[in-house]
């Protein structure tokens, strides 16, 4: 990672699923470059954990911690709402937060997959709404929906989560046509098989670990600055004429 440069100096930036393994580091660099991060999580000693590495590297007076229950979407947009009012209102969206159950498609129930959907998908769409007046206003925007190298089919037993990242790719372009207009840009990012928490569904990792080694043609694992660079270059003004696309970061495991 780059020394800061500011280049996010004046931004204040709305970020779901922030204290996680891939969302810490990236708030971090977001800070680093200046602007403001309204981090978005469920669980508060993860929050705990980004406030204490925030602090620790001097930034932690443009961080905001924020515990949310995203499957709680009126909940969650009065939050919002008073976030945007505290702060000025968010110019950037990053809809990276999400649940990813594992097991065969008829074990699922239809609550199931609605849970799924709503915390994947249904919360991006709040936190959309929550920010876009100020974005149209401002007459700058930038969105970024976070989708996964599932949507390549090289998974199994993950529908649900599949069906979600499928939704948001749609919304993606969807957006893209409808709020270019106001200077709004709208991307996706498919991050790929990161060593994070989410591994932790695969029974036999050192397993899995040389699964997803065959696959990528650079051959090691992704890093958490891998994601925090590609976002940087979607969230940053000189990225204003990308639009409606889906940025795979995943070692060129799916290259489609």
């Amino acid at each position: 990672m780059s020394a800061a440069l500011d280049r996010l100096a004046g931004r204040c930036i709305l970020f779901t699923g922030a204290a996680g393994g891939l969302g810490r580091p990236t708030v971090l660099a977001f800070l680093r470059e200046g602007a403001r991060v309204v981090a978005v999580d469920n669980d508060p000693a993860k929050l705990d954990a980004l406030r204490a590495a925030a602090d620790m590297a001097g930034l932690g007076a443009r961080l905001v911690p924020t515990a949310l229950d995203l499957s709680d979407l009126a909940t969650l947009r009065t939050g919002l709402d008073n976030s945007s009012a505290e702060t000025g209102g968010f110019d950037t969206v990053i809809n990276n937060a999400a649940i990813y159950p594992s097991k065969p498609f008829e074990d699922y129930t239809i609550e199931e997959i609605q849970h799924v959907q709503r915390v994947n998908v249904d919360a991006g769409i709040v936190c959309v709404q929550a920010a876009l007046s100020h974005m149209r206003a401002r007459e700058f925007g930038r969105i970024v929906n976070v989708a996964s190298v599932t949507l390549s089919g090289g998974w199994a037993l993950l529908s649900p989560y599949v069906q979600s990242k499928g939704a948001l790719l749609g919304l993606t372009r969807a957006w893209a046509r409808e709020f270019g207009p106001y200077g709004v840009t709208v991307n996706a990012i498919a991050p790929g098989a990161f060593p994070t928490d989410a591994e932790a569904i695969h029974p036999d990792p050192e397993s899995y670990q040389r699964y997803v080694l065959e696959r990528q043609a650079v051959k090691r694992r992704g890093m958490p600055d891998d994601m925090a660079n590609a976002l940087l270059f979607l969230i940053a003004a000189e990225s204003g004429f990308v639009t409606g696309q889906m940025l795979n970061v995943d070692g060129g495991w799916w290259m489609g």
